[in-house]
């Protein structure tokens, strides 16, 4: 059983940056694929980046392209999401995710998110 502490939530204006952080532990953390996924309110979760096992790969939902960049940290057992260019429609609960498969839908496992509120 994989657990996942995300961290690095606040409130900020458009335009700032955040960066999330997503710790794991209780299994082999190079073994999974680790990501991102958001909900906004009264909307769907709905996935934002992905990472593979070793961070050779990664893939971003067009929404934050070019805006948010993931990386890990295979030694420290974590798991990160840059977010720049911050625009209010990014406001959301950000969960962070381990998956056996490299896939932006149904991963094996949750964190229990933490907010992101960005202000205009």
């Amino acid at each position: 059983q994989v657990q996942l502490v995300e961290s690095g939530g606040g409130l900020v204006q458009a335009g700032a940056s955040l960066r999330l952080s997503c710790a794991a532990s209780g299994g082999t953390f190079s073994s999974y694929a680790m990501g991102w996924f958001r909900q906004a309110p009264g909307k769907e979760r709905e996935f934002v980046a992905i990472i593979s096992r070793g961070g050779a790969l990664t893939n971003y939902a067009d929404a934050v392209k070019g805006r948010f960049t993931i990386s890990r940290d295979n030694e420290q057992n974590t798991v990160y999401l840059q977010m720049n260019s911050l625009k209010p429609e990014d406001t959301a609960v950000y969960y962070c995710t381990a998956d056996k498969a490299f896939r932006s839908f149904g991963p094996d496992y949750w964190g229990q998110g933490t907010q992101v509120t960005v202000s205009s």
